[in-house]
């Protein structure tokens, strides 16, 4: 026995090779289901937009362990984890970091557990050196600071709802399906269908050429002198374990007992006594073997044996086709297809498997065309701001009128009441901290001397943007570097767009030394990915789009310098809200065609930037 009872948190492996923990909410909602469905609870799916309308379009499938996005098809793996039930998730303490866009992420589970076990001991402060990250975190000032560039950021613990907890003895080497807190009863021997016989040819083969198989148990963890929990070494620094059911976290004293860390397979595994050659007849079909163990190529390679062994064998299947171009069903569709019927035990014959088209075919120059309606073929900004007022109370004034009476409610910027002088504590500016202004077009009410604060922490070009409804006044830009914008027509379709050819977008933003107006002034600026190439089908509303991202481009709208939420560098540049297409053939990660919605979102997102129809009118193309 391993544990009397324990903490479930199921989590999800990002980009990074790090398992990113759900809400509270969504591990109930996971478990709820689990229980519902009795024996077959591993053969099912769950949706997670029941639970958390940010998570609509994705899907659990429980048998493969992978969460699938049903709008990109895209597969990420899934595990479901367990912790001491002294740990912070079993008391519902989030530990999360401030982000430049001023919102809260959460930490890794595992830090977070770290940083509250040496909170609760009333450490000072406590160093992530150890655990893989260069990080010192101050208790006194509730700060992360980071070592290398002495950078901070706040912290701040709150409570959430207590993971759920499972009780009872959990075997050793956990197998899914099981249910929670009871024990497994040994797997059945595997199933004589040709798919499983497949995965064991498979396996074997994998195995004899020093492939896939099963690792050893990872060696228990050491405590930290801190009383931590010791964070997983970073792919590639070691033998990883399996993604699957039973991992078992948390700090190791209060443990019953210090335990291995082991992870079980998503799937019955084999026993060592089944042999791939076993005879038809000698095993029974209670138990599908395991495919977490295969790797990608091995399940590339299985899938295709497996069409080729049930058509000659004359078990009927159905092709889920999930090609590129010319195919009618797109992968999201494809994948989706493929899980309902892996769930539903009917074979599946996959014909291709997915492909990422990030480029067009090669282009020679003399195919090559200008954009007709739009004059010039690139564009250069400069560090040139927007015409400045003379000073902020004069730019406000065109923007504001007085109020002489105050309603009874609070000022949203320094949340003291409007009847009472203004609260902002930083430079004080030259207004009287009583004023009270309402602006013009969304009626908003605040304090002048915020206000003017306000825009002294910005910009300073002239603009102004309610920070109620974010309604702008005059014209706002942004705080993109120096670059060049080049735009042309080249002779290829978009999926979903076959009629038109395609408009290429190639932004070049070189590396450089941040200006006055950046998050640290005087320090350089990385520039990763550059040059950059987009692409809007050359239809009217995609020409419409062109000439809004170039009067954006104007104003330095489309770049800023910030922290990379893909890579989490700062001091680099970062796209600005307003997104854009970066694959041309395929749309496996969310950002290439087909997408029916993506012109008129991307119009929405210009209209919030203050830029609309009018604003390609007023300035030259």
């Amino acid at each position: 026995m391993l544990l009397a009872s324990a903490v479930v948190v199921w989590e999800w492996l990002n980009e990074h090779g790090r398992w990113r923990p759900y809400s509270p909410a969504v591990s109930h909602h996971i478990e709820a289901v689990i229980r519902a469905g009795g024996p077959r609870a591993g053969s099912g799916s769950v949706v997670l937009g029941q639970v958390d309308s940010r998570l609509s379009p994705y899907i659990i499938d429980l048998q493969s362990m992978h969460q699938f996005r049903q709008d990109t098809g895209t597969l990420r793996p899934v595990r479901r984890s367990y912790y001491d039930p002294a740990s912070a998730p079993g008391k519902g303490v989030v530990w999360e970091w401030e982000n430049d866009n001023g919102s809260w992420t959460p930490y890794d589970m595992e830090v977070g557990i770290t940083i509250q076990h040496a909170y609760e001991k009333q450490h000072p402060w406590i160093d992530l050196t150890s655990i893989g990250f260069c990080y010192v975190i101050d208790f006194g000032t509730m700060s992360q600071i980071n070592r290398q560039t002495q950078r901070k950021r706040h912290i701040r613990h709150r409570l959430d709802l207590i993971y759920p907890v499972v009780t009872g003895t959990l075997p050793k080497s956990q197998s899914w399906p099981v249910s929670p807190g009871v024990a497994s009863s040994p797997p059945g021997p595997p199933c004589s269908c040709p798919q499983c016989l497949l995965v064991m040819s498979v396996k074997a083969a994998a195995g004899a050429n020093g492939g896939v198989g099963l690792l050893p148990p990872m060696p228990a963890r050491k405590n930290m002198p801190s009383g931590g929990t010791k964070v997983p070494p970073p792919p590639g620094a070691g033998p990883k374990p399996l993604d699957g059911m039973g991992t078992i976290r948390g700090p190791g004293k209060t443990m019953a007992s210090q335990v291995n860390r082991r992870q079980a397979s998503s799937t019955p595994a084999l026993t060592s006594s089944t042999s791939p050659a076993s005879p038809p007849g000698a095993t029974s079909k209670n138990g599908r073997v395991a495919l977490a163990t295969l790797n990608r190529t091995n399940l590339q390679r299985l899938a295709i044996a497996q069409s080729r062994v049930l058509i000659a064998s004359g078990v009927p299947t159905v092709p889920v086709k999930n090609l590129n171009g010319s195919s009618p069903v797109n992968p999201a569709l494809a994948g989706i297809t493929g899980i309902l019927m892996s769930a539903a035990g009917l074979p599946v014959c996959l014909t291709r498997p997915p492909k990422l088209v990030l480029h067009p075919p090669p282009v020679s120059k003399s195919e090559i065309k200008s954009i007709p309606g739009v004059s010039n073929t690139s564009r250069k900004t400069t560090k040139k701001q927007a015409k400045k007022g003379k000073t902020p109370e004069e730019v406000l004034k065109k923007y504001l009128q007085k109020v002489r009476h105050p309603p009874d409610e609070d000022c949203t910027i320094c949340m003291e009441r409007l009847a009472a002088p203004s609260g902002y504590k930083g430079p004080q500016p030259t207004v009287k901290p009583d004023l009270v202004g309402k602006l013009s077009k969304c009626g908003h009410i605040y304090h002048l001397h915020c206000l003017v604060a306000m825009y002294n922490n910005g910009n300073k070009d002239g603009s102004l943007q309610c920070p109620t409804c974010k309604t702008i006044y005059g014209v706002k830009t942004g705080t993109q570097p120096p670059g060049k914008m080049e735009y042309h027509l080249i002779p290829h379709s978009l999926p979903g767009h076959p009629d038109c050819k395609t408009i290429r977008i190639i932004y070049n933003i070189p590396p450089g030394i941040q200006g006055p107006e950046h998050p640290n002034p005087g320090k350089s600026f990385t520039a990763r990915g550059f040059p950059r190439h987009c692409y809007l089908p050359d239809s009217e509303k995609g020409r419409k789009v062109l000439k809004l991202l170039l009067v954006a481009w104007d104003r330095r709208l489309i770049f800023a310098v910030g922290t990379s939420s893909t890579t989490g560098e700062s001091d680099t540049v970062i796209w600005n809200e307003v997104h854009h297409k970066t694959e041309f053939g395929s749309n496996l990660t969310g950002h290439g065609y087909p997408d029916a919605n993506y012109l008129d979102n991307v119009l929405a997102e210009l209209a919030a930037q203050g830029i609309a129809e009018d604003s390609a009118a007023l300035e030259k193309d």
